[in-house]
């Protein structure tokens, strides 16, 4: 008698689906590295001045935020560039030139304020002087971004964003009413006044920033590098479906832990800075220094540490972004996987960035006027930025057939106004 036939539907080996750790990449990096020391202190500031009454702005702005970062990751998988390379090839040159100089001196001083914060807390944890550990953290900063292999130096960033947590088991140590903080999510209480109006504009342009645009669009591209069998979707359109499934799922979880965090660093202000009447934190160091008589040792220990490995993460970005949007403008070979020799200017321009970054904290610029001046290039880049990814990836000649569906169009447009509004709000409570 012969064998039973084999079951057909066992022998077929379905396809398994990637786990979630291996799904998260670039969206998951870009996210955490949003919420930087420069972040953490704005965060900080209002928490300690609002308390609880901004915190809608955090839900209001995580769906805004997945759409442009999705837009500008689907920007890079499709074409193979990143945006500046785009912007060179699709626009006049004068657009590319003036939006990437205005980028790279907003880095420039981010790197700065966060170079600071970064030397402030190691001071504070274990004494010393600032200005040496913030030459240390930037030279540790350039020496991985420049000597490690790529594949390894993402795991490490990866692993960074662990950092983030620090800033919820702060929150849990404190007492917080949640029920309040549930009803402040979903209630906004808005206000006219000039100060309520520049802290939500000081959110939105900390959350939503031109450095990330960049950076996930370009990580995009590496990962197309790195991967022997991935094409630009436009060369192989049938790896579509899945990499937009993976770009939708790592953006929106990369996103969500970002806003979480920020969330948790507000409440966390506003359940101790604020409730004991701490109403003027300028940087995040001060908020970590302000925290150790009202919550205890414990999470003033923890918030500092949080700060350092925060920055770790945001600096390479930073200075990252900057050498891609240079690299591509002017023609230069770019990217991370590249070997040293290989990509001498990309890798200088990463070298310069942060260098001036230092710098900066040797200077007698004073670093809190040079974070306002940051975040207000910043809210000026944002808007046109997002108006050509927005124009760019609707566009048949850069997109192909994977130009924009409608409804990542309409949040990615929202967005786009969201912060155009944003920006005339910085100009209209400027010096109120």
């Amino acid at each position: 008698m012969s064998a039973a036939a084999p079951n057909r539907a066992e022998d077929v080996k379905q396809p398994e689906r990637p786990k979630l750790l291996q799904v998260l990449g670039p969206g998951l990096i870009t996210g955490a590295s949003d919420d930087d020391p420069s972040g953490i202190a704005t965060y900080s500031q209002v928490g300690a001045q609002f308390g609880y009454g901004l915190s809608w702005v955090m839900l209001f702005s995580w769906p805004l935020m997945c759409a442009i970062q999705e837009i500008a990751a689907r920007i890079g998988r499709v074409t193979g560039r990143g945006i500046a390379g785009n912007l060179k090839r699709h626009y006049p040159a004068s657009i590319g030139y003036s939006i990437v100089a205005l980028l790279v001196v907003a880095n420039i001083i981010n790197l700065g304020a966060d170079l600071g914060a970064m030397g402030a807390a190691l001071k504070l944890l274990i004494g010393g002087p600032a200005l040496a550990y913030v030459a240390a953290f930037g030279l540790v900063s350039v020496l991985l971004e420049v000597f490690s292999r790529y594949s390894r130096y993402v795991s490490v960033l990866k692993w960074l964003t662990l950092s983030l947590f620090a800033y919820v088991g702060v929150a849990f140590v404190v007492h917080i009413p949640w029920t309040t903080v549930a009803y402040n999510l979903v209630v906004p209480h808005v206000s006219l006044n000039a100060g309520y109006l520049t802290a939500v504009v000081a959110i939105l342009g900390t959350t939503i920033s031109p450095y990330l645009f960049f950076w996930q669009a370009e990580e995009e591209v590496e990962e197309v590098k790195e991967r022997p069998d991935a094409k630009p979707l436009q060369r192989a359109p049938q790896q579509a479906p899945p990499e937009f499934r993976r770009i939708r799922i790592d953006t929106m979880v990369g996103m969500a832990i970002s806003n979480a965090v920020a969330l948790f660093v507000i409440l966390t202000a506003a359940a101790t800075l604020n409730a004991h009447g701490v109403t003027d934190i300028q940087t995040s160091a001060q908020a970590a220094e302000a925290l150790r008589p009202i919550a205890g040792p414990f999470a003033f220990f923890v918030f500092a540490l949080g700060i350092i490995g925060t920055g770790l993460l945001a600096l390479p970005v930073l200075a990252g972004s900057s050498a891609y949007a240079l690299g591509e403008t002017f023609g230069w070979h770019v990217g991370l996987a590249r070997k040293p020799r290989r990509a001498k200017a990309f890798y200088a321009a990463i070298a310069v960035a942060t260098l001036l970054g230092v710098l900066l904290n040797m200077s007698p610029i004073d670093p809190i006027k040079a974070l306002f001046w940051s975040a207000v290039i910043n809210g000026v880049v944002a808007v046109p930025v997002m108006a050509l990814m927005m124009h760019l990836s609707s566009h048949k000649a850069a997109m192909g057939e994977f130009k924009l569906h409608p409804g990542l169009k309409v949040v990615g447009w929202a967005a786009t106004a969201v912060m155009a509004l944003a920006a005339v709000g910085l100009f209209a409570t400027w010096g109120q």
